[in-house]
């Protein structure tokens, strides 16, 4: 029963994942229609970005105090009006607020989804849970990401964002009608709610979300002219491969939650983090093969979106005062990573070191998230062994 109420934050998943990602596919299309430049029409990216980093923590704090149910009515309420605008918009101005405006919903979303899919989880099996409702960002890169761009580049890429304010709205239903009412936290308040960031493990915590899962953006941002140029695929071919890391994505979102419930969360962790290491070694070394690049293709969607569950259940439970705000914190560090991993991976392409050479920076960047990780765990045994002595004494 659980499962078919969370399936309810699975749509809102896939609104926001078609959303997020859409643009990527649409950009010649969009820029087009609005006679501007592809740099100018990257705002839009960017503008999305932004408004997930500032509305994550906002509405947060904002909904300290309302119904989870509520909280998700208003930002799914939000979502659907402003890319319904989206699709209205009449020039660059006002695309750059519509976009920014929709951005605003996303960390906050599956910051409450997350501690909802928690709440309403057999015990053990939280994290388990909130992959599900994490499967619809990946069921929107296998699915409706290729099928909007298609729809961008033979029709109009405005009929996309209709669709997307369609989900938004069929989302907000469902959530109304199927997902129960779970209590407000009435001991909330803005001053428990920003007490979580005096706490070194949020820290590290939001580091390590920024830093090691940076390395995927490093690597997926400049993989089409790495296809392309270094494994020598046809371009044709490239929004099939990218299916193949939406696959990957969806079996490493489900895998990830398993492992961080059998598991200790921060192990879990840690043995994600490896495996991603291990792909982009693979991706990198073999770049040139077309099979083992196909290979490393999945393994990479795969293990990089093992990360989101164990790091959302991490951050809950060492957030406890303020959940919603710590895994909304999350949401707002994987874009910061997305950004500076995308920034970051095309600094070598720009020094002439070859399309391949952000799969190196994003192997650093991975690194270092392990080395936050092995910090992590070190720091909950020092706190268990605390907790231990002061129990005893």
């Amino acid at each position: 029963m659980e499962n078919k109420k969370l399936l309810t934050l699975t749509l809102g998943g896939l609104s926001i994942g078609t959303t997020e990602f859409i643009m990527m596919g649409i950009l010649p299309q969009v820029a087009g229609d609005f006679k501007i430049s592809i740099p100018e029409a990257g705002h839009f990216i960017a503008a999305y970005a932004l408004g997930v980093v500032i509305g994550a923590p906002l509405f947060a704090i904002i909904g300290s105090k309302l119904a989870p149910k509520k909280l998700l009515l208003i930002l799914m309420a939000i979502f659907t009006v402003f890319n319904g605008l989206t699709a209205l918009s009449t020039g660059h101005a006002m695309m750059v607020f519509t976009r920014l405006m929709s951005g605003l919903p996303h960390g906050a979303f599956f910051g409450v989804g997350s501690v909802v899919a928690a709440r309403l989880a057999t015990r053990g099996k939280e994290a388990a849970a909130m992959s599900i409702m994490f499967a619809g960002l990946t069921i929107a890169n296998i699915i409706m990401v290729p099928v909007g761009t298609y729809i961008g580049i033979h029709s109009s890429w405005r009929y996309i964002f209709g669709l997307i304010a369609l989900l938004g709205f069929l989302t907000f239903i469902f959530i109304a009608k199927v997902l129960p009412d779970l209590p407000a936290n009435k001991n909330g308040s803005i001053e428990k709610e920003l007490g979580i960031f005096k706490k070194p493990m949020v820290w590290v915590m939001i580091l390590i979300t920024a830093i090691g899962t940076g390395g995927l953006f490093a690597w997926i941002s400049y993989i089409s002219p790495m296809l392309t140029s270094i494994t020598h695929f046809k371009a044709t071919a490239v929004p099939y491969i990218m299916i193949v890391a939406g696959v990957g994505m969806f079996a490493g979102n489900i895998l990830g939650g398993k492992l961080a419930d059998k598991l200790a969360p921060a192990s879990a962790l840690l043995i994600c983090l490896l495996s991603v290491t291990t792909s982009l070694l693979l991706d990198y070394f073999f770049a040139s093969n077309q099979l083992l690049t196909l290979v490393g293709t999945f393994l990479t969607g795969a293990s990089s979106f093992a990360l989101i569950a164990p790091i959302q259940i991490l951050m809950i439970r060492i957030a406890s005062e303020a959940e919603i705000l710590g895994a909304s914190a999350t949401q707002a560090a994987f874009n910061i990573g997305n950004a500076i991993g995308a920034f970051a991976g095309g600094l070598p392409i720009a020094a002439g070191f070859g399309y391949s050479s952000p799969i190196l920076v994003g192997i650093l960047m991975v690194v270092i998230g392990i080395g936050l990780t092995m910090l992590l765990i070190q720091m909950q045994q020092k706190d268990l062994k605390a907790s231990v002595c002061t129990a005893k004494c």
